[in-house]
Protein backbone atom coordinates (compact mmCIF):
# COMPACT_ATOMS: atom_id res chain seq x y z
CA UNK A 1 0.00 0.00 0.00
CA UNK A 2 1.53 3.37 -0.87
CA UNK A 3 1.53 5.96 1.69
CA UNK A 4 0.51 9.63 1.50
CA UNK A 5 2.94 11.65 1.52
CA UNK A 6 3.08 15.42 2.92
CA UNK A 7 4.18 17.31 -0.55
CA UNK A 8 4.49 20.72 1.95
CA UNK A 9 7.79 18.90 3.72
CA UNK A 10 9.53 19.50 0.22
CA UNK A 11 8.71 23.39 0.55
CA UNK A 12 11.45 25.93 1.23
CA UNK A 13 10.35 29.19 2.86
CA UNK A 14 8.65 31.54 0.33
CA UNK A 15 7.75 28.47 -2.18
CA UNK A 16 3.94 27.15 -2.78
CA UNK A 17 2.93 24.37 -4.78
CA UNK A 18 1.11 24.78 -7.74
CA UNK A 19 -1.50 22.63 -9.89
CA UNK A 20 -0.28 22.24 -13.48
CA UNK A 21 -3.80 20.45 -14.31
CA UNK A 22 -2.09 17.58 -15.75
CA UNK A 23 -2.27 13.73 -14.47
CA UNK A 24 -2.48 15.46 -11.16
CA UNK A 25 1.10 17.09 -11.70
CA UNK A 26 2.10 20.11 -9.00
CA UNK A 27 5.38 22.27 -9.64
CA UNK A 28 7.48 23.98 -7.00
CA UNK A 29 7.44 27.56 -7.55
CA UNK A 30 8.84 30.94 -5.54
CA UNK A 31 7.01 34.26 -7.06
CA UNK A 32 9.70 36.34 -4.81
CA UNK A 33 11.94 34.75 -7.66
CA UNK A 34 10.49 33.36 -10.99
CA UNK A 35 7.11 32.08 -12.20
CA UNK A 36 6.73 30.15 -15.44
CA UNK A 37 4.29 32.02 -17.82
CA UNK A 38 1.78 31.45 -20.65
CA UNK A 39 4.71 30.87 -22.61
CA UNK A 40 6.33 27.74 -21.40
CA UNK A 41 2.30 25.99 -21.50
CA UNK A 42 1.85 27.06 -25.32
CA UNK A 43 5.75 25.19 -26.15
CA UNK A 44 4.69 22.36 -24.47
CA UNK A 45 1.96 22.13 -26.97
CA UNK A 46 3.41 23.17 -29.70
CA UNK A 47 6.60 20.67 -29.21
CA UNK A 48 5.96 17.34 -30.26
CA UNK A 49 7.97 14.20 -29.22
CA UNK A 50 7.41 10.44 -29.64
CA UNK A 51 7.84 7.36 -28.09
CA UNK A 52 11.34 6.40 -27.88
CA UNK A 53 12.35 9.90 -28.05
CA UNK A 54 15.20 11.77 -25.79
CA UNK A 55 14.35 15.05 -25.56
CA UNK A 56 16.36 17.94 -23.58
CA UNK A 57 15.20 21.59 -22.01
CA UNK A 58 17.91 24.25 -22.65
CA UNK A 59 17.33 26.48 -19.64
CA UNK A 60 14.50 24.45 -17.56
CA UNK A 61 14.02 27.36 -15.08
CA UNK A 62 11.69 25.34 -12.16
CA UNK A 63 11.27 22.24 -14.65
CA UNK A 64 7.77 23.46 -16.25
CA UNK A 65 8.46 22.58 -20.03
CA UNK A 66 9.67 18.39 -19.04
CA UNK A 67 7.11 18.06 -16.88
CA UNK A 68 3.83 19.11 -19.06
CA UNK A 69 5.76 16.87 -22.04
CA UNK A 70 6.28 14.19 -19.45
CA UNK A 71 2.40 14.76 -18.93
CA UNK A 72 1.46 15.57 -23.02
CA UNK A 73 3.63 13.28 -24.85
CA UNK A 74 5.18 9.46 -24.75
CA UNK A 75 8.84 10.25 -25.17
CA UNK A 76 10.69 8.22 -22.98
CA UNK A 77 13.66 10.60 -21.21
CA UNK A 78 13.48 14.24 -20.50
CA UNK A 79 16.85 15.86 -19.37
CA UNK A 80 16.71 19.60 -18.32
CA UNK A 81 19.78 21.81 -18.05
CA UNK A 82 19.59 25.06 -15.47
CA UNK A 83 22.26 27.08 -14.64
CA UNK A 84 20.81 28.47 -11.40
CA UNK A 85 20.98 25.74 -8.44
CA UNK A 86 17.93 27.48 -6.55
CA UNK A 87 15.94 26.56 -10.00
CA UNK A 88 17.53 23.41 -10.41
CA UNK A 89 16.60 22.46 -7.13
CA UNK A 90 13.16 23.40 -6.83
CA UNK A 91 12.97 20.81 -10.56
CA UNK A 92 14.38 18.27 -8.79
CA UNK A 93 12.29 18.59 -5.81
CA UNK A 94 9.26 19.28 -8.37
CA UNK A 95 10.46 16.05 -10.21
CA UNK A 96 10.43 13.79 -7.29
CA UNK A 97 7.21 15.16 -5.71
CA UNK A 98 5.11 14.29 -8.93
CA UNK A 99 7.23 10.33 -9.05
CA UNK A 100 8.96 11.54 -12.23
CA UNK A 101 12.14 10.41 -11.33
CA UNK A 102 12.74 8.04 -13.79
CA UNK A 103 11.81 9.82 -16.75
CA UNK A 104 12.94 13.52 -16.14
CA UNK A 105 16.64 14.51 -15.20
CA UNK A 106 17.20 17.72 -13.60
CA UNK A 107 21.48 18.47 -14.36
CA UNK A 108 23.01 22.06 -13.34
CA UNK A 109 25.01 23.42 -15.83
CA UNK A 110 25.67 26.29 -18.42
CA UNK A 111 24.11 26.03 -21.86
CA UNK A 112 27.52 27.85 -23.30
CA UNK A 113 29.02 24.54 -22.04
CA UNK A 114 26.55 22.11 -23.18
CA UNK A 115 29.59 20.24 -25.51
CA UNK A 116 31.74 19.26 -22.04
CA UNK A 117 27.76 17.90 -20.48
CA UNK A 118 26.16 16.08 -23.22
CA UNK A 119 27.19 14.02 -26.03
CA UNK A 120 26.77 15.00 -29.67
CA UNK A 121 23.69 14.36 -31.99
CA UNK A 122 22.53 12.51 -28.79
CA UNK A 123 18.80 14.06 -28.64
CA UNK A 124 15.71 13.86 -30.88
CA UNK A 125 14.00 17.22 -29.53
CA UNK A 126 15.32 19.86 -27.81
CA UNK A 127 13.02 22.68 -26.35
CA UNK A 128 14.31 26.42 -25.20
CA UNK A 129 12.53 29.06 -23.65
CA UNK A 130 15.03 31.27 -23.57
CA UNK A 131 15.93 34.75 -22.37
CA UNK A 132 13.76 37.16 -24.13
CA UNK A 133 15.71 40.28 -23.78
CA UNK A 134 18.88 41.87 -25.30
CA UNK A 135 21.30 42.09 -21.85
CA UNK A 136 21.34 45.39 -20.63
CA UNK A 137 18.32 46.43 -22.08
CA UNK A 138 16.27 47.99 -18.64
CA UNK A 139 18.27 45.44 -16.32
CA UNK A 140 18.12 46.66 -12.41
CA UNK A 141 19.68 43.89 -10.81
CA UNK A 142 21.44 41.43 -13.48
CA UNK A 143 22.26 38.99 -10.51
CA UNK A 144 18.10 38.33 -9.61
CA UNK A 145 16.47 35.06 -11.12
CA UNK A 146 14.00 37.07 -13.02
CA UNK A 147 16.78 39.31 -14.67
CA UNK A 148 18.26 35.90 -15.66
CA UNK A 149 15.07 34.13 -16.82
CA UNK A 150 14.22 37.21 -19.05
CA UNK A 151 17.56 39.12 -20.45
CA UNK A 152 20.76 37.36 -22.01
CA UNK A 153 22.70 37.92 -19.08
CA UNK A 154 24.24 34.67 -19.01
CA UNK A 155 23.64 32.93 -22.64
CA UNK A 156 22.47 34.68 -25.84
CA UNK A 157 20.75 33.36 -29.03
CA UNK A 158 23.52 32.08 -30.69
CA UNK A 159 24.22 29.96 -27.81
CA UNK A 160 20.78 28.67 -27.54
CA UNK A 161 20.90 27.85 -31.33
CA UNK A 162 24.76 26.42 -31.00
CA UNK A 163 24.00 23.98 -28.05
CA UNK A 164 20.33 22.75 -29.81
CA UNK A 165 22.41 21.95 -32.59
CA UNK A 166 25.14 20.18 -31.05
CA UNK A 167 23.07 17.86 -29.21
CA UNK A 168 20.42 17.41 -31.78
CA UNK A 169 20.40 14.11 -33.93
CA UNK A 170 20.49 14.50 -38.04
CA UNK A 171 16.95 15.85 -38.29
CA UNK A 172 16.49 16.77 -34.80
CA UNK A 173 13.74 18.83 -33.58
CA UNK A 174 14.11 22.23 -31.97
CA UNK A 175 11.27 23.87 -30.67
CA UNK A 176 11.64 27.34 -29.63
CA UNK A 177 9.22 30.32 -27.85
CA UNK A 178 10.20 33.70 -28.03
CA UNK A 179 8.92 37.25 -29.03
CA UNK A 180 8.29 38.22 -32.43
CA UNK A 181 10.21 41.73 -32.89
CA UNK A 182 13.18 38.99 -32.59
CA UNK A 183 12.15 37.03 -34.99
CA UNK A 184 14.26 37.99 -38.55
CA UNK A 185 17.42 36.93 -35.93
CA UNK A 186 15.71 33.82 -34.70
CA UNK A 187 15.85 32.51 -38.04
CA UNK A 188 19.35 33.69 -38.68
CA UNK A 189 20.75 32.19 -35.97
CA UNK A 190 18.76 28.52 -36.38
CA UNK A 191 20.17 28.66 -39.94
CA UNK A 192 23.94 29.51 -38.79
CA UNK A 193 23.81 26.69 -36.77
CA UNK A 194 22.51 24.23 -39.29
CA UNK A 195 18.66 24.39 -37.87
CA UNK A 196 15.89 24.76 -40.83
CA UNK A 197 12.80 26.68 -39.85
CA UNK A 198 9.79 24.45 -40.73
CA UNK A 199 6.76 25.72 -38.71
CA UNK A 200 5.94 28.84 -36.86
CA UNK A 201 3.53 30.13 -35.09
CA UNK A 202 2.43 33.42 -34.07
CA UNK A 203 0.50 34.37 -30.40
CA UNK A 204 -1.94 37.51 -30.10
CA UNK A 205 -3.01 38.55 -27.26
CA UNK A 206 -6.19 39.36 -28.50
CA UNK A 207 -7.65 38.98 -32.41
CA UNK A 208 -7.00 42.60 -33.12
CA UNK A 209 -3.99 43.19 -31.65
CA UNK A 210 -0.32 42.61 -32.44
CA UNK A 211 1.62 38.82 -31.78
CA UNK A 212 3.75 38.80 -28.71
CA UNK A 213 4.66 35.02 -28.87
CA UNK A 214 5.92 33.39 -31.58
CA UNK A 215 6.87 29.37 -31.63
CA UNK A 216 9.13 27.92 -34.15
CA UNK A 217 9.72 24.64 -34.95
CA UNK A 218 13.30 23.77 -36.95
CA UNK A 219 15.03 20.32 -37.89
CA UNK A 220 18.54 19.91 -38.02
CA UNK A 221 20.00 19.53 -41.27
CA UNK A 222 16.48 19.89 -42.77
CA UNK A 223 15.41 21.13 -46.20
CA UNK A 224 14.34 24.67 -46.95
CA UNK A 225 10.35 24.62 -46.25
CA UNK A 226 8.35 26.41 -43.43
CA UNK A 227 4.93 25.88 -42.56
CA UNK A 228 2.76 28.60 -41.06
CA UNK A 229 0.08 27.96 -38.95
CA UNK A 230 -3.42 30.15 -38.23
CA UNK A 231 -2.40 32.15 -35.37
CA UNK A 232 -3.69 31.39 -31.61
CA UNK A 233 -5.29 34.22 -29.84
CA UNK A 234 -5.07 33.47 -26.24
CA UNK A 235 -8.67 35.95 -25.28
CA UNK A 236 -11.34 36.35 -26.79
CA UNK A 237 -12.70 39.06 -24.72
CA UNK A 238 -10.97 40.85 -21.27
CA UNK A 239 -10.67 37.61 -18.98
CA UNK A 240 -11.92 35.26 -21.42
CA UNK A 241 -9.51 32.79 -22.70
CA UNK A 242 -10.80 31.39 -25.92
CA UNK A 243 -12.14 28.49 -27.06
CA UNK A 244 -8.62 26.37 -28.12
CA UNK A 245 -7.00 27.60 -24.89
CA UNK A 246 -9.83 26.24 -22.77
CA UNK A 247 -10.18 23.17 -25.14
CA UNK A 248 -6.22 22.10 -26.09
CA UNK A 249 -4.32 24.32 -22.61
CA UNK A 250 -6.77 23.72 -19.93
CA UNK A 251 -7.28 27.38 -19.30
Amino acid sequence: MEIARDKSLFLKEGERLDDLQRNGYQIIQNPEKFCFGIDAVLLSGFATAKRGDKVLDLGCGTGIIPILMAAKTDADVFYALEIQEESADMARRSVEINDLQKRIHIVSGDIKEAANIFDPASFDVVTTNPPYMISGHGIKNPDSPKAIARHEVLCDLSDVCRAASYCLKNSGKLYMVHRPFRLAEIIRCMSEYHIEPKRMRLVYPYADKEPSIVLIEGAKGGKPRMTVEPPLIIYEDKNKYSAEMVSDYGF
